[in-house]
C-alpha cells in the first residue's frame, strides 16, 4: 500500500467518498504524490513528451514567441513564461532561438511555473546558462505582457466525472470497499444541464477553464502577449471517461497503487477557448500539432539539422518528424491539438490551417 492510498483510505473514513478531482490532486500533488519524488519523463521514465523526441520542437515554439513579440510591437518588458516545465528541455530550445534576438534578449525574463524544489534544481542548472534572469513562481505572473508556453499541463489538471443514471446527473465518486478503493456514485443528483443517453460519462474541468481564463485575462490586461497550448485532447465537446494512468510507458489501472502512476485526462480544447474568449483575447485553433509544426518549418529544420550527417542521424530525424507531425499509431500529430492565445487579432504561424486539419 503507498502512502497516498493509505491517507485516501483514512481520508474516506472519517469523510465519506471524495471526487475524481479530488483524487487526482492527491494522487499527483500529494507530498508522496506522483510529482513529489519520482522522475516520470523520458525513456527511463513513465512517458516521453513531445520535447524529449527531438530540439526541433522546442525551437518552433521559440520561434513562435519571437514572432508574437515582434507582432506586438517589440514590448520593453516582457515574461517568457512556462506552466509545468518539468526538467526544462523545452525552455531550453525555445531560448536557444528567441536568445538570437538581442532585442527579446534584452527584454525578457525567464519565469517557470512549478511547486517542485527538485524539479526547480533540475531547471536552473539546464536554463541559467541560457538566460541571465530566471525566477520561479507558484502561477501565472502578471506585472508584465507574457509570452507562455504550456505543454502537456493542462491534461493534469484535476477533471470532475458525471454519469446520467434515470434522466439525472451523478458525480462519480472514489469510495473504499475495506482497504480496497473503488469507484462509486454519489447518491445526490448534481446540477448539471445536459442531456446525453442513459449511462454516459461527461467530464468537467473547472481548474483547466480557471487556467485559461487567467492567462486571458492578463494578455487583455496589458493588450499585448500570447499563450501557446499544446496538449492530446479533441476540439468539440463529447461524452466520454477520458481519465487515464500512465506507468513505465503502458496504461495502468487508475485507482492501483496511488502516487506512482501518472494521473490525466484529455483536454477539452472548446471549452478552453471559451473560457479564455470571456476575457476578451482573440483564440486560433485548435488545430493539429502536425500541421501546426510542419506549417511552422518542421521539415526545413530537420533538414538543416541532418545536412551532411550520417544516415543514421538522418534516419533518427525522420523518425522524429513522424513522431512529432505524423498522424498514425503512436504519432503525436493529430491526437495533439495546438491553441493560441493572443492580444494581437492577426492569425499566428500555424494557424491557417484550422480549416483543414483541426483534427
Amino acid at each position: 500500500m503507498t502512502p497516498v492510498e493509505a491517507r485516501l483510505l483514512r481520508r474516506i473514513a472519517l469523510t465519506g467518498p471524495i471526487s475524481v478531482a479530488e483524487y487526482m490532486a492527491a494522487c499527483l500533488t500529494d507530498p508522496d504524490g506522483y510529482y513529489s519524488g519520482r522522475e516520470p519523463f523520458g525513456a527511463a521514465g513513465d512517458f516521453v513528451t513531445a520535447p524529449e523526441i527531438s530540439q526541433m520542437f522546442g525551437e518552433l515554439l521559440g520561434a513562435f514567441v519571437l514572432d508574437r513579440w515582434h507582432a506586438d510591437g517589440r514590448p520593453e518588458a516582457v515574461d517568457l513564461v512556462e506552466l509545468g516545465p518539468g526538467r526544462g528541455t523545452l525552455m531550453a530550445d525555445a531560448l536557444r532561438v528567441a536568445m538570437r534576438d538581442p532585442g527579446f534578449a534584452a527584454a525578457s525574463r525567464v519565469v517557470l511555473v512549478d511547486a517542485s524544489p527538485r524539479l526547480r534544481a533540475i531547471q536552473e542548472a539546464a536554463l541559467a546558462p541560457l538566460h541571465p534572469r530566471l525566477l520561479w513562481r507558484d502561477g501565472v505572473p502578471d506585472e508584465r505582457p507574457i509570452y507562455l508556453l504550456a505543454n502537456e499541463f493542462f491534461d493534469a489538471l484535476p477533471i470532475r466525472q458525471f454519469v446520467r443514471r434515470g434522466g439525472k446527473w451523478f458525480e462519480r465518486t472514489i469510495g473504499r470497499d475495506g482497504d480496497r478503493l473503488v469507484f462509486g456514485l454519489s447518491p445526490f443528483p448534481a446540477p448539471l444541464k445536459a442531456d446525453a443517453p442513459e449511462g454516459a460519462m461527461r467530464e468537467v474541468r473547472p481548474a483547466a477553464d480557471a487556467a485559461a481564463r487567467e492567462i486571458a485575462a492578463i494578455i487583455a490586461r496589458h493588450g499585448k502577449g500570447a499563450a501557446l497550448i499544446v496538449d492530446y485532447g479533441y476540439d468539440r465537446p463529447g461524452d466520454g471517461d477520458t481519465l487515464q494512468a500512465v506507468r513505465r510507458h503502458a496504461y495502468a489501472d487508475i485507482l492501483a497503487d496511488p502516487g506512482e502512476a501518472d494521473l490525466s485526462a484529455h483536454v477539452d480544447f472548446s471549452a478552453l477557448a471559451t473560457a479564455a474568449r470571456i476575457e476578451g483575447v482573440s483564440v486560433h485553433g485548435p488545430v493539429g500539432q502536425g500541421p501546426f509544426l510542419l506549417a511552422l518549418g518542421l521539415l526545413a529544420r530537420a533538414g538543416q539539422l541532418g545536412a551532411g550527417a550520417s544516415a543514421e542521424v538522418q534516419a533518427r530525424l525522420h523518425a522524429d518528424v513522424s513522431r512529432l507531425a505524423g498522424e498514425g499509431p503512436g504519432e503525436m500529430g493529430a491526437l495533439f491539438k495546438v491553441l493560441a492565445v493572443t492580444a494581437n487579432p492577426t492569425i499566428p504561424p500555424g494557424f491557417d490551417v484550422v480549416g483543414r486539419h483541426a483534427g
